[in-house]
């Protein structure tokens, strides 16, 4: 620790600046009243842009060490030590839950055992290939199965709502540890990129395999086994039976498989709102212009992003996993259905933005669907993927209209260039989208329009449907002891069990829930 605490220190800046260490140390020095600044240190905390106004200004949160002898980083370490032979904690599901789970599972001096649906991110490769190409969708390896889970695909947004400051740290640290750029531990919306998520996911399991834990792909769970109200066993691929009294759960939100295997074994589960919508697709270019207001945008500025929210019939409209420089992806984890989703590389330098638009669905909104109970919501957003896959010529090629023909109620004579690659259908939406859906998005999209004018563009294209923002279907737990409160030994955690919602979260939530299966089963 330094011998003398750091002078916190905020500045804001131009853009020029924001990236000049020298001009940086000497702002901070003479803000903190220093006469000379040549032993001074400045660690930069915090680094966000404020385009508010046409004169883009950068705002830094600095911690400021008058002297540099007294700056002593604490380095970030992971246990190395070998679990090969400790206590075991099986672990459903290899997503940033079940991953962070196996890690806290290492630190705690216990074995990791994760199975996992899908393929590893090598073999996984393959299938998204046939699905991009050739409209091939396997049901257990996808973009939403396989090691990383979906948040191997999903670009590596790193925001969350946790107040957890510490467990936020520890996540973007061990991100940094397995090869993320140090910037994630700055940036006011740290962003790792898709194409960098692989190769971070595989570094992961080695060390997990490496320090003794297991991970095991093409390994599904098909059925838990109770005795009298508590786990007795886990199988695996219908016929592995594991003798255990406790699971971690973490199998992501577009698992329905578990969640009707849950349900069929007479385990409570219940429904639990989510939102449905559309991508909407604009030129990079546009979004720049209407964020920056700059015709050509500054070479030490990211492509923009934008965040839209506002109510319709009572019910929020909001935008969803915006992605600059991105692309709409094929999600689907079923053959009969159309999913999309969007994620951006590192650079984000594909010319098009795009943003999950999207409404509150509710299970009043389920009513239609003769079944009831929790799978309620889960009916209704498969049927909607489903339809998609009608309307769209029961192929992959997404249901697509222009923003102008969506608010004006008419199909599309023709469609703008899209990065959805199975490619997309004119149709009208509302063939796709219950009315209600489309009468809250319209609301929405028009005052957007009005917020934003130049959001409304002749190329702006709308593709449907975005249907997996959460999981359909909640798995109650106790608040405190994370465990299920009529099976003991269940710990369903993350989005699968309706606790989380993006990679950040999942990973707190995973973590967490491992540290309590521990201290409950496992305590030495």
């Amino acid at each position: 620790m330094p011998s003398h605490p750091p002078i916190a220190v905020t500045l804001i800046v131009d853009i020029e600046t924001s990236r000049n260490s020298a001009a940086i140390q000497q702002l901070a020095c003479k803000q903190a009243g220093f006469k000379s600044n040549d032993r001074c240190y400045v660690q930069i905390k915090k680094r966000a842009i404020d385009a508010r106004s046409r004169q883009i200004k950068v705002q830094l949160q600095l911690d400021l060490y008058e002297d540099k002898a007294t700056y002593k980083p604490v380095p970030f370490e992971l246990p190395d030590r070998d679990v090969s032979l400790s206590k075991p904690v099986y672990i459903i599901g290899a997503g940033p839950a079940g991953l962070f789970a196996a890690l806290r599972c290492i630190e705690l001096g216990c074995k990791p055992i994760v199975f996992e649906q899908g393929k590893s991110v090598q073999d996984r490769r393959r299938d998204l290939v046939q699905i991009t190409r050739h409209g091939i969708v396997n049901p257990l390896s996808n973009y939403s199965f396989g090691e990383g889970g979906a948040g191997t695909y999903s670009d590596g947004k790193l925001y969350t709502r946790s107040k957890k400051k510490g467990s936020i740290e520890h996540v973007i640290n061990t991100f940094i540890h397995f090869g993320a750029a140090p910037d994630i531990a700055i940036d006011n919306h740290p962003h790792i990129g898709t194409n960098k998520l692989p190769h971070i996911i595989s570094a992961m399991s080695s060390y997990i395999r490496q320090v003794g834990g297991e991970v095991h792909f093409n390994s599904q769970l098909t059925d838990i086994s109770t005795l009298h109200r508590s786990i007795n066993s886990i199988i695996i691929n219908y016929h592995t039976k594991i003798k255990t009294d406790a699971v971690l759960l973490a199998t992501g939100h577009s698992a329905r498989g578990v969640f009707k295997m849950l349900h069929h074994a007479g385990i409570a589960i219940e429904p639990k709102s989510f939102a449905l919508g559309v991508r909407i697709e604009h030129p990079q270019a546009l979004i720049d212009l209407m964020q920056y207001r700059q015709t050509q945008r500054h070479t030490l500025l990211p492509p923009a992003s934008y965040q839209l929210v506002t109510q319709a019939d009572d019910r929020g409209v909001y935008s969803f996993c915006m992605c600059p420089g991105g692309i709409i992806a094929p999600c689907a984890t079923a053959p009969d259905e159309v999913v999309t989703n969007g994620w951006s590389p590192s650079k984000r330098n594909n010319p098009f933005a795009n943003s999950g638009l999207v409404t509150e669905v509710h299970l009043d909104d389920a009513k239609q669907f003769a079944r009831s109970g929790p799978l309620a919501l889960l009916d209704y957003q498969q049927a909607i993927e489903q339809q998609a896959f009608d309307v769209g010529g029961r192929t992959l090629h997404a249901p697509a209209q222009r923003l102008s023909d969506f608010l004006n109620n008419t199909t599309s004579s023709t469609l703008p260039d899209c990065s959805y690659q199975p490619g997309i259908t004119s149709c009208n939406l509302a063939d796709v989208l219950p009315l209600p859906i489309l009468h809250r998005l319209r609301l929405g999209l028009h005052h957007f329009c009005k917020q934003k004018p130049d959001y409304y563009h002749p190329d702006a294209v709308l593709v449907a449907p975005e249907s997996r923002t959460s999981s359909p279907v909640r798995i109650p737990r106790d608040p405190i002891t994370f465990m299920h409160p009529t099976t003991l030994g269940l710990y369903p955690c993350a989005e699968g069990a309706g606790y989380a919602g993006g990679i950040m979260s999942a990973a707190i939530d995973g973590t967490h829930a491992a540290t309590q299966l521990i201290n409950k089963y496992l305590a030495k």
